[in-house]
């Protein structure tokens, strides 16, 4: 529960809102009903006694749904009714990026810009600051595609072998709005239609005393954020994307992150539902599926209280977590969303923002399963789950660990350790720009079991891992990796140890 006087402060801030010129109606009464929901005491902590382990027939195994049909016409069919929805309003700020995660060039006249001035600093020996420039708005995945080509090239080879119509949605925010609008001029003559909407828009709010903060004096873009994913349905209808899809016979969407290279279409969901996989260490603050009072719901790290969250974080007694993959029907998303029915639970967000408490109340959209009749969850392999939050990920995805088909990036069949080598990679790596530039080529890792790198490292060309290797230079001291050099489970701690 909130420790703000509701009385007191709803009224003003009602006023307040009311002077926002920068949001819509929709967006006013959305963000004043979220508000007011928090104040009620909805962001309240779980009942841990009263959790259960959600059985096979709520969270059902994957092998057990029945198979996509064979006949080609059918396949036409059902795709005939698809959605595929992007998400994608995160800037990946975390990989030193200022724009979405699958920004690129547009247009030729870009390439050649980009051009001129690699050669402009070459010559005067900025390259480095030429490459930070670059990178800072590109992040390839594999063979010079971005996140948004390969989502592209996987839904026109959807289209082209069934002959069906399926649409790509992109759900953006605010922050990547403009960018992604330039970026889709490039698939103009792409046999998909590529539609855009945004998410809301809401107001920080001053945490001492619930006024939002562009009320303050603060005009700039800091002063506002997307709040969580959660609102992609009552955007889907506000933005007037569902009503029209829904024209077009589609009825099902499927929703995912952008930055999920596994999230793919499979037909053999055909349910509203939520994809779970099972959970590995590196998942531990992953949401999670359970049972609670009858029903099953999202379990996120920040409804949990402070004394069970390392029991949370078990992947012995909560083995799943979310995905964020959902396949959900358009006319239940209208339904719920007409009868204002969608109270998913509120994640606080506590933030600071030049040197002010500011507070952001954020959903999830997985959390909206326990509103839809009959939902379940649906526990899919862990291909399924292939994100690039870190460079640490890219890393994996760039690798001979992963192969590149028809924008389908799948598991190399090679590696015969089921789990993913543990990568960490010290501050030097965090940017994508400075990733890139310390790697002649991407080291072969197939047979790789974990690799921690410290220091000003850089790796040659052609430098194959295996094994569990760290990688430490001294302070103050460059470790160069030479070319075609193969580290097998060693400790290398300066170019004699290699």
């Amino acid at each position: 529960m909130a420790a703000v006087d509701a009385a007191k402060v709803l009224p003003k801030l009602k006023s307040d809102v009311a002077t926002l010129s920068q949001i819509s109606e929709d967006e006013k009464s959305g963000f004043i009903s979220l508000v007011t929901r928090y104040l009620s005491g909805e962001a309240q902590q779980v009942d841990w006694s009263k959790i259960q382990t959600p059985t096979d027939k709520v969270v059902v195994p994957y092998d057990t749904l029945a198979p996509v049909p064979e006949d080609a016409a059918q396949t036409k069919k059902l795709l005939d009714k698809l959605v595929v929805l992007k998400l994608n309003g995160g800037l990946g700020t975390t990989m030193g990026c200022t724009g979405p995660k699958f920004s690129d060039c547009t247009t030729q006249d870009d390439y050649q810009f980009i051009s001129d001035v690699q050669n402009i600093a070459k010559s005067y020996a900025l390259y480095d600051l030429f490459i930070e420039f670059c990178y800072l708005s590109v992040i390839e995945v594999r063979n010079g595609l971005t996140f948004l080509d390969l989502i592209v090239i996987q839904i026109e080879t959807l289209n082209a072998k069934y002959g069906c119509s399926v649409p790509l949605l992109l759900m953006n925010s605010f922050n990547t709005h403009d960018d992604t609008a330039k970026i889709i001029e490039k698939y103009a003559k792409s046999n998909i239609e590529i539609h855009t909407f945004n998410q809301s828009q809401y107001p920080r709010l001053v945490k001492e005393d619930f006024t939002p903060l562009p009320c303050k004096g603060n005009t700039g873009k800091d002063a506002w954020y997307p709040p969580g994913h959660g609102d992609v349905f009552s955007s889907l209808k506000n933005s007037g994307k569902l009503d029209a899809l829904l024209s077009k016979g589609k009825e099902y969407v499927f929703v995912a992150n952008s930055d999920n290279l596994g999230a793919v279409v499979d037909l053999t969901y055909r349910y509203v539902l939520v994809q779970v996989t099972p959970k590995t260490l590196a998942d531990v603050k992953g949401g999670t599926l359970i049972s609670y009072e009858g029903r099953v719901q999202l379990l996120e790290i920040a409804q949990v209280p402070d004394e069970h969250v390392n029991e949370f974080k078990s992947i012995e007694k909560f083995k799943i977590f979310n995905t964020n993959n959902l396949w959900i029907n358009l006319q239940a998303i209208k339904r719920l969303v007409e009868a204002d029915a969608l109270k998913m639970e509120i994640i606080p967000n506590p933030k600071e923002v030049n040197g002010v408490n500011v507070l952001q109340l954020e959903t999830a959209a997985g959390a909206a399963i326990r509103f839809f009749d009959n939902a379940i969850g649906i526990n899919v392999p862990r291909s399924r789950f292939l994100p690039v939050k870190a460079t640490s990920d890219l890393l994996l995805v760039q690798s001979d660990l992963y192969t590149l088909s028809d924008g389908f990036v799948t598991r190399n069949l090679a590696r015969t350790n089921p789990e993913n080598p543990s990568i960490e990679l010290g501050p030097e790596f965090k940017k994508v720009a400075d990733f890139l530039s310390r790697f002649k080529t991407i080291p072969s890792i197939i047979e790789l079991d974990s690799l921690k790198v410290t220091g000003d490292v850089w790796f040659g060309a052609g430098v194959t891992l295996k094994g569990k290797v760290t990688i430490t230079a001294k302070p103050g001291e460059k470790l160069e990796i030479p070319d075609g050099s193969v580290i097998a489970g060693k400790n290398i701690n300066g170019p004699g140890d290699i």
